[in-house]
């Protein structure tokens, strides 16, 4: 009785991703990865840019005073930010910019040590687009009571105070620049998110 051989075929396992494709998704996932960083550590700058100027903003505007003496020292006329509710709310909406600015470094943070994570982009994405409509609102505000400051406007008797209150009407100006300057950046902000988003 004789025994029956059987021969056996060894198949080596195929992958279901050919070696060079997955090679090369490894290298786009990569520069996507690179990309991404990039993006993450320029946006931490920019972040920093705009804390100065957010608070360059918001000091400016609420140290700005300015005193004219009438005859003598006990009758004066007196400049302030808070005797205009436009500068008000123009110190109190460039600060809260600023903290949330500061706030939002960590997360910054976070995007350049894990440039693949999706979640503190979205997050940092709606935040800064409140925030932009929020800086855009008091600088706009703020910037039409600086005109009229300097211009005046003769229909409504609003009379041209710049003449008379320079260094006020100079740190008023120099806080909605700086206002501003803080919306660019913003804007920045928001088209890198979207940029960094879509590369995911």
């Amino acid at each position: 009785m004789m025994k029956s051989e059987s021969t056996a075929i060894d198949v080596p396992e195929s992958s279901a991703v050919p070696k060079g494709k997955a090679s090369l998704m490894a290298a786009t996932r990569d520069a996507k990865g690179g990309y991404n960083k990039g993006f993450a550590i320029f946006d931490f700058i920019l972040r920093l840019g705009a804390i100065v100027c957010a608070l360059a903003a918001a000091s400016t505007m609420g140290t700005s005073d300015e005193s004219l003496p009438f005859f003598n020292q006990f009758f004066q006329f007196q400049a302030s930010y808070d005797d205009i509710p436009t500068f008000q709310f123009f110190v109190i909406a460039m600060a809260m910019i600023a903290g949330y600015l500061v706030l939002s470094l960590p997360f910054s943070i976070v995007s350049i040590v894990r440039p693949h994570a999706a979640g503190p982009r979205i997050l940092l994405l709606i935040f800064d687009t409140v925030s932009l409509a929020l800086n855009t609102a008091a600088a706009a505000a703020a910037a039409d009571i600086v005109y009229l400051a300097h211009n005046g406007n003769s229909t409504t008797n609003w009379f041209a105070i710049c003449q008379q209150f320079g260094d006020f009407c100079r740190k008023v100006s120099g806080a909605v620049v700086a206002s501003f300057a803080s919306a660019v950046v913003f804007m920045l902000l928001v088209i890198m998110s979207g940029l960094a988003l879509r590369r995911q």
